[in-house]
């Protein structure tokens, strides 16, 4: 998956997603706020759906949708908990107690 992240093709694509949405959240943006995009989301997860991988838009019942969505790292966080629930941070220091 690490490759693909890295392509060329898929490069150029968040790009330009990127750029089309202004580097604004647009979940955040939904609910007023206004924070920049760093990231790019595949509404229909790659595992799931490999052949939208590189496509900016897909068409469910006759309506053309967004596949990729311009938001933040917290929005990406929120949309993927499966990624947060096995990390763990180390603490800093020992506990002694």
């Amino acid at each position: 998956m690490w490759k693909f992240y890295k392509s060329p093709a898929f490069r150029r694509l968040r790009a330009a997603v990127l750029r089309s949405q202004h580097y604004e959240c647009q979940l955040c943006k939904a609910h007023g706020r206004i924070r920049a995009a760093d990231t790019v989301h595949h509404v229909k997860h790659v595992r799931d759906y490999p052949e939208l991988a590189l496509s900016a838009y897909y068409y469910e019942q006759g309506t053309k949708r967004r596949q990729l969505v311009a938001i933040c790292k917290i929005c990406h966080a929120l949309e993927h908990p499966e990624k947060l629930k096995d990390h763990k941070t180390e603490s800093l220091t020992v506990e002694r107690w």
